[in-house]
């Protein structure tokens, strides 16, 4: 049987359309053994396909944005969406049904400073019409770290990707108040990303077809059943609110049937990170993205 080892940058619930090529038994289908890891925390994942480690990661494209914008061209491509919007939540202490997004304004604020998602909330924070800097943003670590402190006592809400801000509701530490994706609207947010070279063998081709059939099952399935299937890999999170993580995206929109990297999707990144003045152009779609 041929082999994958598939690499994620960061592993939650949100990241369901590449969880569930191994857990709803796609890549199984297509004949791959497989398995998977995390990358160390400031390692990028697509250090795993440069040195042949892995064959497939999760990434963004915004780590393109980031070789080009140091004069470095990537080897690798973003080949696939994993996630048509931002992923991250808004929790807070109080279960505020009236929540406003002008409600952060003289907050503190944990916010992830990790560098997709905090340009991402500058970006909602602007879409809301509201003062960024009247926010005391507060910087408590990775996510295991900020989880850890909000549930501590620190900060007024907190912001975190799924399942955690529904883990903090369902032990009444928090309540989900707002969902930053429907804010800042739709973008390639998320994607696969492999060797070219990779892409184009019989292995490569292999992963695209289950790739394909496991974006129609987790668009069209009901979210428990994807739940009970990606539970044993998440040992410390409720069903129930894996469950309602994983429903919660499929509302959202998260994860259309289509797999390409839209033209529409990609200038939206573009938009986001030009208004966060972390690039000086508008970057070619193919020089960091291909079509499958």
């Amino acid at each position: 049987m041929a082999k994958i080892h598939l690499q994620f940058t960061l592993f939650s619930a949100f990241y369901s359309p590449l969880i569930s090529t191994m857990t709803g038994s796609f890549l199984a289908e297509e004949g791959f053994e497989y398995d998977w890891s995390v990358a160390e925390p400031g390692v990028s994942a697509l250090n795993a396909l440069e040195d042949g480690t892995a064959q497939v990661v999760q990434s963004t494209i915004s780590q393109g944005f980031t070789s080009l914008e140091n004069g470095h061209q990537p080897e690798a491509r973003h080949f696939a969406l994993i996630n048509n919007m931002d992923g991250f939540f808004i929790s807070g202490r109080d279960n505020d049904n009236d929540f406003e997004w002008s409600s952060l304004e003289g907050a503190d604020v944990l916010v992830h400073h990790g560098g997709q998602p905090m340009t991402m909330f500058k970006y909602a924070c602007h879409k809301a019409g509201i003062d960024i800097a009247k926010i005391n943003i507060i910087d408590s670590g990775n996510a295991k770290e900020m989880d850890a402190a909000y549930r501590q006592g620190q900060g007024q809400y907190i912001h975190q990707q799924g399942p955690a801000p529904q883990q903090l509701e369902a032990d009444g530490v928090g309540y989900v108040v707002a969902a930053l994706g429907p804010m800042v609207g739709p973008c390639a947010f998320s994607s696969l990303a492999a060797m070219p070279e990779w892409l184009k063998t019989e292995d490569g081709q292999a992963f695209c077809r289950a790739y394909a059939r496991t974006r129609q099952y987790v668009a069209t399935r009901p979210a428990a059943e994807i739940a009970i299937a990606e539970k044993s890999l998440f040992p410390q999170i409720d069903e129930a609110v894996l469950t309602q993580c994983i429903h919660a995206y499929q509302n959202m929109g998260c994860w259309p049937v289509e797999m390409s990297i839209t033209d529409a999707g990609y200038n939206a990144m573009l938009d986001i990170f030009a208004f966060d003045g972390k690039i000086s152009q508008r970057h070619p779609y193919d020089s960091i993205c291909m079509s499958y």
